[in-house]
C-alpha cells in the first residue's frame, strides 16, 4: 500500500481521512453543541463545541497534513486568529510589523498601540537594513506577510526570522499566508513560529463561510493559543468547518486556473503601459526574492491609472469583477484600497507609505481569461486609458 506520508501535496489536499462508524464516503457534520459522557468517570473526547468538536477536529488534521505542521486551530475568521496571537502579546511589549499591511491587521495593530497593548514599529520590511535597525533584544513579535497587500511588496521572511531569533530566541515571527496558502508557501520551514490565514478566502474559495485558520510546530505556543480560543468561544463551528473542507479538495485545481489567468491579464495589463505589481512578471523588484521562498505567484495583482477618478471610472465600469473587498474567490474581484479595504489607514499615513490612492487592486478568478481581458480593455476605453 502506498505510504500517505508520500502523496504528493496536490493528492494530500483532496485525501480527508476521518472516522466514521457508519462509513461515510465524506466527513459527516456534528452539528451538535454538547457530548453526552459515559458516566461521570468517563467523559470522552468531547464534552462541549466550544472546546472541541469532531467535524472540527478532522478539518484540523486534514490542514495539518496539507501544511505540514504539528498543529492547526480552525477559528471563525481570519482576523479572529490575528486576535487570538496577539493575545500572547504582553502590555507594552515591543511589535514590529510591515508599513504595507491588510486594512484589518493595521486597524488591529493600531488599537494595541493606542490602547497600550503593545508598542508598535511599523517600517518596509523589504529594507533589511532598517529591520535590524528596528529590531532589537526586547522585540516580542514580528508581523509579516508576503506578498503584501495591496502594494505586492515581498519580504525576505527567513532573513528576518533568523535576525529577530539571533536577537530575541523568545521573539515570535508571525506570518499571514493568506495570499499564498499552504500549496504555494511554507513559512513554518522558512523560520515562522506560527503561521495564519483567513481561510475565507482561498483555502474555502467559494466566499461562503468566514474562518481563520492558525498553524504551529510549537507544543507550547499551541496550548497557548487553544487556551485563548477555549476561554473566548472563537473555535470554527462544525457546518463552516464542514464546507471549509468542501472548499479544499478544489484548492489546487482553483489555484492553478487563477495564477494562470493573473499572469496573463498582469501581462496585458502591462502592455497597455500600466504599472503592474505582481511577483508573476520579471521586471518585479523582488522577483528572484520570492521565487526563492514560494512556488508559484498567487492570483492577486495591482495597478496604477495616474489619476484617482480615472481608477474609479474604471472600477465603475467594469461587469465581469464583482466590486468587493477581499480575495480568493472562483470569481474575479476588483477595488479601489483606499477607499474600501484600506479606508481606515490615515491618508497621511498612506502617502508617507508611498501608497498610490489610485491604485486598483484585482483578485483573479477561475473565469476564461478573454473574457476579463476584454471586460477590462472595454473599462479602459471608456475610461479613455487605452484608446485601442
Amino acid at each position: 500500500m502506498t505510504n500517505a506520508n508520500n502523496w504528493k501535496l496536490n493528492t494530500k489536499v483532496v485525501k480527508i481521512e476521518h472516522e466514521d462508524g457508519n462509513h461515510a464516503s465524506i466527513p459527516p457534520i456534528y452539528q451538535s453543541t454538547t457530548f453526552k459522557a459515559k458516566n461521570m468517570d468517563e467523559m470522552g473526547q468531547y464534552d462541549y463545541t466550544r472546546s472541541g468538536n469532531p467535524t472540527r477536529t478532522t478539518l484540523q488534521e486534514h490542514l495539518a497534513k496539507i501544511i505540514g505542521c504539528e498543529t492547526v486551530w480552525a477559528v471563525n475568521s481570519g482576523m479572529s486568529a490575528l486576535d487570538i496571537i496577539a493575545r500572547l502579546i504582553k502590555p507594552g511589549e515591543h511589535v514590529v510589523a510591515g508599513d504595507d499591511l491588510y486594512g484589518g491587521t493595521q486597524r488591529l495593530l493600531t488599537f494595541l498601540n493606542t490602547n497600550g497593548g503593545a508598542n508598535v514599529s511599523h517600517i518596509d520590511l523589504t529594507n533589511l537594513d532598517l529591520v535590524k535597525k528596528t529590531i532589537t533584544k526586547d522585540t516580542a513579535v514580528v508581523f509579516l506577510e508576503s506578498p503584501t497587500n495591496p502594494l505586492i511588496k515581498v519580504v525576505d521572511l527567513k532573513s528576518i526570522a533568523d535576525y529577530a531569533h539571533s536577537m530575541n530566541p523568545n521573539a515570535l515571527v508571525v506570518f499571514d499566508n493568506t495570499m499564498m496558502t499552504p500549496l504555494l508557501m511554507k513559512p513554518l520551514e522558512l523560520g515562522a513560529d506560527i503561521q495564519y490565514e483567513s481561510a475565507t478566502k482561498y483555502l474555502n474559495g467559494h466566499h461562503d463561510i468566514m474562518a481563520g485558520i492558525i498553524a504551529t510546530n510549537s507544543e507550547d505556543l499551541a496550548k497557548r493559543l487553544f487556551f485563548v480560543i477555549n476561554s473566548i468561544g472563537s473555535g470554527l463551528a462544525p457546518f463552516d468547518s464542514w464546507l471549509l473542507l468542501r472548499g479544499l479538495k478544489t484548492l489546487s485545481l482553483r489555484l492553478e486556473r487563477q495564477q494562470s489567468n493573473a499572469l496573463k491579464l498582469a501581462t496585458w495589463l502591462q502592455g497597455q503601459g500600466l504599472k503592474v505589481r505582481y511577483p508573476g512578471l520579471k521586471d518585479h523588484p523582488q522577483y528572484e526574492l520570492h521565487h526563492s521562498q514560494c512556488k508559484g505567484d498567487g492570483a492577486v495583482l495591482s495597478f496604477e491609472t495616474g489619476d484617482l477618478k480615472t481608477s474609479e471610472k474604471i472600477i465603475a465600469e467594469v461587469e465581469l469583477y464583482a466590486i468587493t473587498v477581499s480575495f480568493g474567490a472562483v470569481n474575479s474581484l476588483i477595488s479601489l484600497p483606499c477607499k474600501m479595504s484600506h479606508a481606515a489607514i490615515d491618508p497621511k499615513v498612506r502617502a508617507e507609505r508611498d501608497f498610490p490612492e489610485d491604485l486598483i487592486r484585482i483578485c483573479v478568478g477561475i473565469e476564461d481569461v478573454d473574457d476579463l481581458i476584454d471586460d477590462l480593455n472595454n473599462a479602459l476605453k471608456k475610461a479613455g486609458v487605452v484608446k485601442n
